[in-house]
């Protein structure tokens, strides 16, 4: 067996659950990084001269549609560029201004959410896969469900079922 990388260790250590990341996460795999890398989610690169413009605290109270009061906060960070193509930031500096935006806004252990300019501010989850962090397209969703008189998914039948019931068809049997 291949010894892994301590980025891979970790990585195997959260694989398990689905969750977004976190600071701490950020923090322990920019500790392990020489550059940074943002990776789009149609395969595109952020530039290599981005700038991280803002981290802060985004928090929102909302009614759902179902009537019940939530709450929801998250990390923000703001990726941007300019024309200064030299511009790179490296790993420890981020980290820096990463800890300095923990102690100023008394950030908690919240999921990160990135922005970043497209043909208006578009918002990603961040994960973080082969060395590259990964910008996650987000989807809204129903949270009241079960009051919104949405009907229920209907279930999904494989090709295999569908061969199944057609194979109790003969040629001349007159069933199909």
């Amino acid at each position: 067996m291949t010894d892994l990388s301590p980025i891979q260790k970790w990585n195997n250590q959260i694989a398990v659950k689905k969750h977004t990341m976190k600071l701490s996460e950020l923090k322990h795999y920019l500790n392990e990084l020489n550059t940074i890398r943002f990776k789009l989610p149609n395969g595109e690169f952020v530039p290599d001269h981005f700038h991280v413009t803002e981290i802060g605290l985004i928090s929102r109270t909302y009614i759902d549609c179902g009537g019940k009061l939530r709450e929801d906060k998250k990390v923000n960070i703001q990726l941007w560029y300019s024309h200064d193509l030299d511009h790179r930031l490296k790993p420890n500096k981020l980290i820096r201004i990463i800890e300095q935006s923990e102690r100023l806004l008394d950030l908690e252990e919240h999921a990160i959410e990135v922005e970043y300019q497209q043909e208006t501010i578009a918002k990603f989850g961040l994960s973080f896969k082969e060395n590259e962090f990964i910008l996650t397209p987000l989807h809204t969703a129903c949270l009241a469900e079960d009051q919104c008189g949405i009907p229920e998914t209907p279930k999904k039948i494989s090709l295999a079922e569908l061969t199944q019931e057609k194979s109790k068809c003969s040629p001349g049997g007159k069933c199909c």
